[in-house]
């Protein structure tokens, strides 16, 4: 690829590899909230959005730690994407060994287990809007291990903590780059 890729090529790129609406949807949800945290944090909200919609975009088909993101590097180097989104997108497993060197790859790790903690939050809401879900509720939610059990409950602190963000603060700073795309989520806005 001689040009940088663009919100059309990601897009492409997660449909060509994903059909399963919730991955899709997940995709959505992670890049709302990379281009909040690239606004706040200076950085490019197209670069750090196509990273955020193409983090997981292996994951059907390779959803196992000795294939997803492995695959995803192998496809994206031989596509010609630049070398900074690469490691961004493979330094959010912790198995892969890469640091989270750069602001886009600490804000990558901070967001993506939070934003599918979010949506659980909000399904279970008896008016499923994203936009109504209180930090205080999530936080005790949080606590509770059978509630939404596949989240890794220390990947949101921690991703919190190396963003360098109040657990609060963040919580609230997703939720809301999430609510600003509540239809695309499928998820009724804000009475």
């Amino acid at each position: 690829m001689s040009e940088r890729p663009n919100r059309g090529d990601a897009w492409a790129l997660l449909n060509e590899f994903t059909t399963n609406p919730s991955l899709i949807k997940h995709a959505l949800a992670v890049e709302a909230a990379m281009r909040a945290y690239a606004e706040k944090l200076g950085g490019d909200p197209e670069a750090w959005g196509i990273v955020g919609l193409t983090h997981d975009f292996d994951y059907e088909q390779n959803p196992t730690e000795d294939t997803h993101l492995h695959a995803a590097q192998r496809i994206l180097a031989e596509r010609g994407w630049p070398e900074e989104w690469i490691r961004a997108i493979c330094s959010h497993a912790d198995y892969m060994g890469i640091p989270r060197d750069t602001p886009m790859a600490r804000a990558l790790f901070a967001v993506d287990e939070l934003t599918g903690f979010l949506t659980a939050c909000a399904l279970v809401r008896p008016d499923r809007s994203i936009a109504n879900v209180r930090v205080k509720s999530v936080k005790k939610k949080l606590k509770d291990k059978a509630f939404a059990r596949g989240v890794n409950r220390e990947d949101v602190r921690r991703g919190a903590e190396e963003l360098g963000v109040e657990l609060d603060e963040h919580i609230a700073f997703v939720r809301d780059a999430m609510a600003g795309i509540a239809a695309e989520l499928e998820l009724p806005p804000a009475e």
